[in-house]
Formats: structure tokens, C-alpha cells, sequence
């Protein structure tokens, strides 16, 4: 199982949202190229980058800093937010990112996905955010009529080579992952899943290795010190339990 250090940029800085409210905002860092090369130095080899501003824009805004931290480390990067056109898509693949985060666009614009597929299949990631079990979009502003669950089936039919998902409840509140839902969506996607939200111990990551999900975003927890990510990677190699 995959750990993926998380870093969320608003403003220019590092930060973490409370369940993904822009007025309830935690500044970690001013500087989020520091804080890529201290999850570097602790050992991770993948880094998960949210552009908070380009969710909200709708495009990309972050784009000059998420290169900055591309150019500064060795480790492989995704990154979201705004990724509403294969414009968007292209820039920030050129910068050197290996994997790009689609979100509200694979609603709102199942073409666009589609094209994405056919040209960066397994460079396009897509991200699942529910609330109660229905996809939330534009940065989480706004909640669908949508399973998050049948909409996994359906994407995995149509090509998408892994899912991110997100519980947006347990997001930044440090209480644990909702395994249950976790659990649905890994049996509803037939495609590779990565778990975010919620992740607060090294408890919490062994519960998520059970599910056999592919890895795990980690953010809050890493800043607050409530889980070392050296010691977590040491013991997720090595497969403790």
C-alpha cells in the first residue's frame, strides 16, 4: 500500500481545509516546496497535490508553484483542481506531473474525459468526493444526485485506470476513515482505489491494507505530528500489521 503525503495549496501556501470549507482554512507552511522536500527526506516516493484555488476557478492556479516543487524533487507527483479542460490537463502534464486528478469535469463533461482517456490513460486519475455516499463537486461546493458507488462501476467500464476516494465527512477531523464506505467503493470499482479522508493513525492505515486498497492520501495528521511518515512508510513496506 502506496502512502501519498498530502499538500493542499491556497493562497500560495500550505494548508488544510475543515471537510473542505474555503472559510475554515489551517495554514501549515508558507512555503510548499519545503514542505515536498521534508516528505521526500522522510521517504516517500509519491507526493498528492491539491490546487485548492484552481478547484474553486475552475483552472488551474497554482500551476508556476506545483512546478517549482516538480523541479525540486525526485518523487513521483498527482495533483487536482481545475482540471476542467484537456488545456488545463496538458499544462500541468507538461510540467512534468505524473498523474493528473479529474474531479467535477467527469460530470459535467464525460467527453472530455473520454478524450482524456484516449490521450493519457494512465497519467488521468479520477476523484471520487462523496457526501453521504453522492459525489460532491466544484471543490465541494455543491453535492449531485450521484452515487459515488455506481458511478465507480461505470467509469471503470469506460477505461479509468484507478479512483481516489474521498469521504468528505471524515475529512480533516482526524477520527478514522470511514472503512464501511471504503469498503463498498472497493467493491464497487474494479479498477485500483486510492482512500483519503479521515486517516489519523498507524492504526488507520493498517485497517485501510486490509481492504487492499492500492494507497492512501495522508495529510492532516502528517502536519499535526499525530502520524510520523517515516515510521509509517518503514512499517507499511515492511507489512506489519
Amino acid at each position: 500500500m502506496i502512502i501519498l503525503p498530502a499538500i493542499d495549496i491556497k493562497d500560495g501556501r500550505c494548508v488544510r481545509l475543515y471537510q473542505g470549507d474555503y472559510a475554515k482554512v489551517t495554514t501549515y507552511d508558507d512555503d510548499p516546496v519545503q514542505v515536498a522536500l521534508r516528505w521526500q527526506e522522510a521517504g516517500a516516493q509519491w507526493l498528492h497535490v491539491v490546487d485548492l484555488d484552481g478547484a474553486r476557478q475552475g483552472e488551474p492556479v497554482n500551476a508556476e508553484l506545483i512546478g517549482r516543487i516538480r523541479a525540486a524533487t525526485m518523487m513521483h507527483i498527482e495533483v487536482g483542481g481545475g482540471m476542467r479542460s484537456l488545456a488545463y490537463i496538458e499544462q500541468v502534464l507538461n510540467l512534468g506531473i505524473e498523474r493528473v486528478i479529474l474531479g467535477t469535469v467527469v460530470l459535467a463533461n464525460r467527453p472530455l474525459l473520454l478524450e482524456a482517456l484516449q490521450r493519457w490513460r494512465e497519467r488521468i486519475v479520477v476523484g471520487l468526493d462523496a457526501r453521504d455516499g453522492f459525489v460532491a463537486t466544484a471543490g465541494w461546493y455543491d453535492t449531485s444526485q450521484v452515487k459515488a458507488t455506481e458511478l465507480a462501476t461505470e467509469l471503470c467500464a469506460l477505461g479509468v485506470p484507478r479512483f481516489i476516494y474521498t469521504d468528505i465527512a471524515r475529512d480533516g477531523l482526524l477520527q478514522g476513515p470511514n472503512l464501511p464506505a471504503m469498503a463498498e467503493m472497493q467493491r464497487a470499482a474494479s479498477c485500483p482505489l486510492i482512500a483519503s479522508g479521515g486517516v489519523s493513525s498507524l492504526d488507520d492505515l493498517r485497517a485501510l491494507a486490509t481492504l487492499d486498497v492500492e494507497g492512501v492520501i495522508v495529510g492532516k495528521a502528517l502536519y499535526t505530528g499525530a502520524i510520523d511518515l517515516a515510521e509509517a512508510l518503514r512499517k507499511t513496506e515492511q507489512g506489519e500489521r
